[in-house]
């Protein structure tokens, strides 16, 4: 998986501050509000939102935060309805930029996410403008607890039908087909590796690296990005020094 590591974008969120933390934890609460919506609340029948926790946990989400995230999207009093939105565009330098939200007021989320391509030199794009520069894959992310070594993860990925997989820092990371994806979870969980993420990604065909002003103005357009709490993802094809997405 050169050039893409899940494992290292989560290390990056965990290590931001107490603000940043914050907004994690806010788009996640309403990953598992959409979770709770389409199956239950409970994690071991509604594997959607068994996936959303083991990110929350991974992202030091405290449990009592979302034992309430949980109990909240399943209230009666729970009339929120979030909706996934995705746009496409081109930042500075002819980049190419995908970005997942989910919202309950499109008119909003629109205007934050044209206002971060604007104001840094990009520009939103019609449906289908830059994916098909992108492969979607599935990603599945575990803590290495029963000691894998290569080839034994390689056989435990050739087994559950993955594509690729990578044993680093301790963690063991496979990629997929899209309609692969619940089956590497459940034999990754079923060998004794400890979830972490089981999520759909986007991933770019080819790199292209910015330098100087535009590579600033990019990285502004990623932060602008982040601070709304509508976007929940951020895929691009732009090298970066702390990793290749969001």
């Amino acid at each position: 998986m050169s050039g893409h590591s899940k494992w290292n974008n989560i290390k990056n969120k965990k290590a931001k501050g107490d603000a940043a933390r914050s907004k994690i934890f806010t788009k996640i609460g309403r990953e598992i509000a959409v979770a709770v919506k389409a199956g239950g609340s409970d994690p071991n029948t509604n594997s959607k939102l068994y996936d959303v926790v083991q990110k929350a946990k991974a992202n030091n989400m405290p449990n009592d935060n979302i034992i309430r995230s949980i109990k909240k999207a399943g209230g009666e009093l729970s009339t929120v309805d979030y909706v996934d939105i995705v746009y496409e565009g081109y930042g500075v330098g002819g980049s190419a930029v995908i970005v997942e939200c989910l919202t309950d007021n499109k008119n909003r989320t629109a205007g934050d996410v044209r206002h971060a391509f604007d104001k840094t030199g990009g520009s939103l794009g019609q449906s289908n403008c830059v994916s098909y520069m992108f492969d979607r894959k599935g990603v599945v992310v575990a803590e290495n607890t029963v000691s894998l070594d290569d080839d034994a993860a390689f056989e435990l990925a050739i087994e559950s039908g993955a594509d690729d997989v990578s044993v680093e820092d301790g963690m063991v990371e496979m990629t997929c087909d899209p309609a692969a994806l619940a089956s590497v979870r459940d034999a990754v969980v079923a060998k004794g590796l400890n979830l972490v993420s089981a999520e759909m990604e986007w991933f770019p065909q080819n790199m292209i690296t910015l330098e100087g002003d535009n590579l600033a103005k990019f990285q502004k357009m990623l932060e602008l990005l982040e601070d709304s709490d509508d976007v929940q993802n951020v895929y691009h094809n732009v090298v970066l020094d702390d990793g290749d997405e969001e």
